[in-house]
């Protein structure tokens, strides 16, 4: 499929069953989140439990990023056929899993200054309710992480069907699950400061599972922000379809002495690229079809333009 009309495509594509499932269990996991969240830091203010409220205030900026993963289907559906878009919307969901991932380094910065004052300053913990309270925060978070891995595995397994084969995979849906997933081990970890604080008399460990939790949140934000990035600043080169084109052309056009001379590749959906390659060669009458049919193996691209230079 070598067409111009992507933005048909994608809206064809990528808006199918598995996105909408998606969806719905994105905005169905946000309002959860809202409701564990106002629980959360109200306990953990009422228990005076640092591990609690960085859990709830925690938990607060995974209701915006979920809320915000939810708008980004929603705005990239709505706009899917808006000819202004010239390859589509999907990169909509990819921005919004980049600012997930900012939000997530933020909530990781306030968790370490607060749990270095409270290390700095402290005061008694209500233990028993705070554990109740981390326990049922953990299992909303658990709860909304299985209702966002079976929508990963419905959009996986659906466009698994229709294109024989996966190329990528949803950033905004991941997102998405890991903010769910960062809450989950937060709530771990205070659970875990809070028992040891009960038991042994570690109040120092409440704080310091915060900075820990930050540590662990950072990490994983790093690598969202990684991924989203690379497909936000067109970072494809390193791609293996790349290779495979140029391959493609020049193995197959040897007679003609026909090489490739520029080539650049970029991801413009989920599971579609687009590329633009000049090819240099002694054939005077090699057409653009000829060197597209090269590599037309690869349904992944979508879209190609081909320039010819004649020796």
């Amino acid at each position: 499929m070598h067409t111009h009309d992507l933005s048909a495509w994608q809206h064809d594509h990528h808006f199918g069953a598995g996105n909408e499932s998606a969806e719905r269990s994105t905005r169905l996991v946000m309002w959860i989140t809202v409701a564990a969240m106002v629980i959360e830091i109200g306990a953990g203010w009422w228990f005076n439990s640092m591990a609690l409220l960085a859990d709830g205030w925690h938990m607060s900026s995974h209701a915006l990023a979920i809320g915000l993963s939810a708008f980004a289907y929603s705005a990239a559906r709505r706009y899917a056929r808006d000819p202004r878009f010239a390859f589509g919307t999907w990169k909509i969901e990819v921005l919004a899993g980049f600012a997930s991932a900012l939000m997530l380094l933020g909530v990781a910065a306030l968790m370490v200054v607060g749990s270095i004052e409270r290390l700095l300053s402290p005061s008694a913990i209500h233990y028993r309710e705070a554990v109740a309270v981390a326990v049922l925060g953990l299992i909303v978070n658990l709860v909304c992480a299985r209702l966002l891995g079976s929508a990963h595995r419905h959009g996986h397994a659906h466009h698994h069907g229709d294109h024989g084969h996966a190329h990528g995979h949803d950033l905004n849906l991941r997102s998405a699950y890991l903010h769910v997933v960062a809450d989950a081990a937060t709530s771990v970890l205070a659970i875990a400061a809070l028992l040891g604080g009960w038991f042994f008399g570690w109040a120092w460990l409440d704080p310091a599972m915060g900075i820990v939790g930050a540590v662990l949140v950072s990490v994983w934000a790093k690598g969202l922000l990684k991924e989203t990035g690379k497909v936000l600043l067109d970072r494809e080169m390193d791609h293996p379809v790349t290779a495979e084109i140029r391959e493609g052309v020049e193995t197959t056009l040897a007679d003609s002495e026909t090489r490739v001379v520029d080539l650049h590749v970029w991801r413009v959906g989920r599971e579609a690229y687009a590329c633009a390659l000049t090819v240099v060669t002694h054939s005077p009458t090699l057409s653009a079809d000829e060197v597209r049919a090269c590599f037309s193996m690869h349904e992944e691209i979508r879209h190609s333009t081909v320039e010819i230079q004649r020796c």
